[in-house]
């Protein structure tokens, strides 16, 4: 239960719309309650986010006796946020309310290797035809969100030396909607953008977490203290090119040799196959071998869950997580690779960092980077400081 503030300065419409948005008040006299605010003071602020069109404010009809309070709530048709999570072989597009609910999806599939020019005027075309289908062309849209493998610089909003997203280095992505809208652009690494989808759903349940994925590529989204851990050049999580014994002498597609993503990369184990005289084109590929029984698919996703497993289990003792998320196309064949991460994990980890340690699937399956890269918007821009600024206070 939320405790009135005794000695904090004095609640900002922000931090009131806040309480409304996460369902911690309804009522005005909740709001006061809560933050000490006069009637006067709680009745400005409210006049001010309804204003913004951020709150509604209707009458309670369940009342049983006496006036009926006015009852409070978030205005989550009051635009919506665009996004989409660009992948090296498709991407998935979105619509949202303001709740983070799809208004409508799609999903691009490209050739790889396509470079921003080619690609972003195409997700731009169809993110507006989205809008037309979901019949929001007149709402405000309050932001874009975008995610990328790889480490994003989210200042400049672009790829940042990655060795997989070639052409996209330093290419800003925010100039390619210009023509779509003014507002503004917020870009991330896939991971941690899927990160956000679970925080979204699952912040009362955990303040730790670290999320892996497995697909072509390897990353992972590191929420610690209940916040997204970025690091300082934005390359926390970039796991998937570390040296590791079992690689050695391993051509890794970064130029180097010797790195994770060598042998537990998606990309690596459709190399496996390849050269088996296998033709699979892309690990969902493998995944679908595996799924449907074939013995040397099963062996290679339980392979690359192990030799995951090894590196993360650094990342748990230094992390202590509350839970360990698997999420990307790898996590299509979830029984079968967790089998392997979970031996390894478990067996190299410290007993104390393992002992409360839940493993599980992401909440949205192939849907994580969307969802998030919506949430990465909503995080922003409905943010207690964004909507004071909003309102110039």
């Amino acid at each position: 239960m939320s405790m009135p503030r005794l000695s904090a300065p004095p609640a900002t419409a922000g931090e009131i719309f806040a309480l409304v948005r996460d369902g911690e008040a309804d009522t005005r006299a909740e709001l006061g309650r809560i933050t000490g605010l006069s009637r006067s003071a709680v009745a400005s602020r409210v006049a001010a986010l309804t204003g913004l069109g951020l709150i509604i404010e209707t009458e309670d009809t369940h009342s049983t006796g006496g006036r009926p309070p006015a009852r409070l709530s978030f205005d989550v048709d009051a635009g919506v946020v665009l996004a989409a999570a660009i992948g090296r072989s498709r991407s998935q597009l979105g619509v949202f309310t303001l709740g983070g609910e799809f208004l409508a999806s799609d999903t691009v599939e490209q050739e790889i290797g396509i470079g921003p020019d080619e690609l972003m005027p195409q997700i731009t075309k169809r993110l507006q035809a989205l809008l037309d289908e979901s019949h929001r062309t007149e709402h405000r849209i309050l932001g874009v969100g975008l995610s990328i493998p790889g480490t994003a610089d989210t200042a400049r909003g672009c790829s940042l030396d990655s060795p997989i997203m070639h052409g996209w280095d330093g290419v800003p992505l925010a100039p390619f909607f210009a023509d779509t809208t003014s507002a503004p652009v917020f870009l991330d690494n896939d991971a941690n953008a899927m990160v956000l989808a679970e925080r979204r759903d699952n912040r009362d349940r955990f303040q730790n977490a670290l999320l892996v994925k497995a697909s072509t590529g390897l990353g992972a989204g590191i929420v610690a203290g209940g916040a997204l851990q970025r690091g300082s050049l934005g390359a926390a999580g970039e796991f998937g090119h570390t040296k590791t014994a079992a690689a050695a002498g391993v051509a890794c597609r970064c130029g180097d040799s010797g790195c994770l993503e060598a042998i537990a990369g998606g990309w690596a184990l459709v190399r496996a196959l390849n050269e088996q005289g296998r033709e699979v084109g892309h690990i969902r590929g493998v995944v679908d071998l595996a799924v449907s029984g074939d013995p040397e698919a099963r062996r290679l996703i339980r392979d690359s869950g192990r030799h995951i497993g090894e590196t993360l289990a650094g990342a748990v003792n230094l992390l202590n997580p509350e839970v360990l998320i698997v999420g990307g196309d790898m996590a299509n064949a979830y029984d079968i690779f967790v089998a392997g991460l979970r031996e390894t994990v478990y067996g190299n980890a410290t007993a104390l960092a393992t002992k409360a340690l839940t493993i599980q699937s992401t909440t949205h399956g192939d849907l994580s980077g969307v969802i998030g890269s919506a949430a990465l918007v909503l995080d922003q821009v409905l943010s207690a400081r964004a909507v004071d600024d909003a309102l110039g206070s």
